[in-house]
């Protein structure tokens, strides 16, 4: 059975890293990511959308499972308006522990 909650933290340590690679390949190739009312579908459209993300660093305050959906919240500081804030994470994963969604709220 896979923890959820090591997915999770997985996540928020390879996000800032600087190979970008690890972090794609958690990604399901189907995955969807909504981030600031835009939708991105399949590890393209993902690559792209981390790639117009400034470098941050998170610190994960808790994380918590509802029904199939995981929430993380997580204060988020670097160079952009309003640094630091708490978003709110919400994660679904394949049964092979892959990212399947990713929706991150204010």
């Amino acid at each position: 059975m896979t923890n959820h909650e090591d997915l999770v933290r997985r996540y928020f340590k390879l996000a800032p890293a600087a190979d970008p690679e690890p972090y794609f390949a958690q990604f399901a190739p189907d995955a969807v990511v909504e981030d600031e009312g835009l939708t991105y579908r399949g590890v393209d459209a993902i690559r792209s959308w981390r790639a117009a993300v400034p470098k941050v660093s998170y610190d994960v305050r808790g994380v918590d499972t509802v029904a199939d959906e995981h929430v993380a919240r997580a204060e988020i500081a670097g160079e952009f308006p309003g640094s630091p804030v708490t978003l709110t994470f919400l994660f679904t994963f394949t049964e092979d522990g892959r990212v399947a969604t990713l929706a991150i709220r204010s």
